[in-house]
């Protein structure tokens, strides 16, 4: 009996997981997702920008899918994506809307 109810629990802990999902955007910062890069314009581009806005500002790297800005648990990898649009891999708080990145990689060009 007592193999039985832990199997149960087992399957029921995995089914409550979240999914792991695949998001497309821009990596930008939280000061500028939103309203854009030219009210700060930080440097000469956009990536520019994001990166002087986490390194000088205090703020984060996201990601914006166009309309929603996602937080991201990574916060070294965006740096070498900043600007770029992207990949990210991981699994969603729909609360926070922060994603808990797997990965990221580029996105292919279409």
């Amino acid at each position: 009996m007592k193999p039985l109810v832990a199997l149960l629990l087992a399957v029921a802990a995995l089914s409550a997981a979240p999914a792991t999902q695949t998001f497309t955007g821009i990596i930008t910062d939280d000061m500028c997702a939103l309203a854009g890069h030219a009210s700060m314009r930080m440097g000469p581009t956009d990536a520019e920008c994001a990166r002087a806005c986490v390194t000088t500002h205090g703020a984060s790297y996201v990601l914006l899918d166009g309309k929603n800005v996602y937080g991201l648990s990574d916060q070294k990898t965006p740096d070498q994506w900043a600007g770029q649009k992207v990949k990210v891999v991981g699994t969603l708080d729909a609360k926070t809307k922060a994603i808990q990145v797997q990965s990221i990689t580029a996105a292919s060009a279409r």
